[in-house]
């Protein structure tokens, strides 16, 4: 059994300056219960994310660590970059957005804290049947892969695709992501649902944004996610 000290929290971001800072703002005044940092990895962004985030690192706070990519690589490889440098026991992927709300972080570090789980997910579905903001077509993809992902993998869970999984930090450095895209998310996923270990859900907080508020996944992501599942599940 786990015995967590510390959190990481990676933040893989691109042209994210309207954002950041308030998100960033927000994880430093939440009480996680335990040690934490907040690494930022910039994806060679255009506009003022790096600055900000330069400007985050410099606060007296000292848990804001910065990493920025010499070209832009994408979402993936900015999170096998934070996995690389974080030094937590536990690891959870933040995006840079609005959408995921950090106030459940701590709710979800409850199940290891107490020993009853090795990993825990946040279900957007466990609170509502259509989160807010989720355009319908991504519900229903969103909803096909968790379906094929427990048929795969022999799980009952109900929200594969949240961005939210709290990770041991060992399992993610044992099982580096190879691919740089939005499908890493399916990368790490089926790497650690191989390991069979004990794996429960909190419900969380959504906020969906459209595309012409930032949001980047597109309907091809959906097949190449599945192709990953498939060619990862043993």
């Amino acid at each position: 059994m786990l015995a967590m000290k510390k959190l990481s929290i990676v933040i893989p971001a691109f042209n994210e300056a309207a954002t950041l800072r308030q998100l960033v703002e927000k994880l430093l005044t939440i009480n996680y219960g335990v040690d934490y940092e907040v690494l930022i990895v910039d994806d060679h962004s255009s506009d003022q994310t790096h600055a900000i985030a330069k400007a985050l690192s410099l606060e007296p706070s000292k848990h804001v660590k910065i990493f920025r990519n010499e070209i832009n690589q994408g979402k993936g490889y900015s999170i096998q970059k934070g996995f690389e440098r974080a030094t937590g026991d536990m690891v959870i992927v933040q995006d840079a957005d609005s959408e995921y709300d950090p106030c459940d972080i701590p709710q979800m570090l409850q199940p290891i804290l107490r020993g009853e789980a090795d990993m825990v997910f946040g279900s957007r579905f466990l609170k509502k049947w259509h989160p807010s903001g989720m355009a319908y077509p991504n519900m229903i993809a969103n909803r096909l892969l968790t379906v094929i992902t427990n048929g795969l993998f022999g799980t009952r869970l109900t929200d594969v695709y949240s961005c939210y999984k709290l990770i041991p930090l060992t399992l993610l450095k044992e099982n580096p992501i190879q691919r740089n895209g939005f499908e890493s998310e399916a990368e790490i996923l089926a790497n650690v649902l191989r390991k069979k270990l004990r794996v429960c859900e909190t419900p969380i907080s959504y906020h969906g944004r459209t595309a012409q508020e930032g949001k980047k996944i597109k309907a091809r992501d959906f097949f190449m996610a599945i192709e990953v599942l498939l060619k990862n599940r043993n």
